[in-house]
Parts: C-alpha cells; structure tokens; sequence
C-alpha cells in the first residue's frame, strides 16, 4: 500500500527542479540556515512547501549580483524582519556596489600591466628570455 504525498508539500527533487538548481544545492543552502529544515515523512523523506523555492531563487539572483552567503543571510533576514527599512537594504546594496567597483579597478590594473608585459614580448626565442617571465620573477634575487 503507498502513501500519497500531503497536498502542497513538494519532494527536495521537484524543489530543485522548479528553483533551477541541483538537489545537493538545496541541501547546501539547508545545512547554512539559508533554507529551513523541512518537517520529514516517517521514512525520512523532505516535504517542502511551494514557499521555498521563492527563496532559492532569491538566494540564487542574490549570488549573481555578487553577495556571498553570510550578505544573502543577512537579506533573507532583513526581509523578514517587519522593522526593517528600505535604507538598510540600500545600504547593504551601495556596499556591494563599493565591493565590485574596487575589484574592477584591481582587475584594470591588472589589465594593464599584462598588456605592458605582452607589448614588450615579441613571441620570438626561447621561453627562458621572455620579457614576461622576467617580470614574474622575485625582485632582488
């Protein structure tokens, strides 16, 4: 004889399926607190309500803009806080947009000395010569 599964409750494969992300994903986001534990059948089974895919997506275009765990958290939390204002929201926001800014720059930088590097390498002669090795190299050796 086989149970039917509670109206409205959802397997943790169906919940992947319909966040877009892997079962193991889930488990992840379960084991950081990003995700509530699931109330579990007899057998062990996850039973998840619809609910929780609206906040894998939110964790998921949340990690796309740049905010690691701990920052998602920290939204997922302030979105379920009634006290919280919108200003606590834009302040988090502007911090990451701070955050990027400069490692835009750093990566500029970095853009910039290799097309130097690459500039002063003719592509011609063995390795052991090559301008851009050199400067790889230890200072002061």
């Amino acid at each position: 004889m086989s149970k039917r599964k509670s109206e409205g409750t959802l397997t943790i494969g169906q919940v992947a399926q319909l966040a877009g992300v892997g079962v193991e994903t889930v488990r992840f986001y379960e084991r950081q607190g990003l995700v509530e534990d699931p109330p579990r059948t007899k057998s062990g089974y996850r039973q998840y309500s619809s609910g929780v895919i609206d906040r894998i997506r939110f964790i998921k275009q949340s990690r796309a803009l740049g905010f690691s765990l701990k920052e998602t958290k920290e939204l997922l939390n302030l979105r379920l806080k009634t006290k919280s204002t919108r200003g606590e929201v834009k302040k988090r926001a502007e911090a990451k947009m701070a955050e990027i800014n400069e490692k835009i720059q750093s990566l500029k930088r970095m853009e910039d000395a290799l097309r130097k590097l690459v500039a002063a390498c003719s592509g011609n002669g063995p390795a052991i010569e090559s301008p851009i090795l050199d400067a790889l190299e230890p200072q002061g050796k």
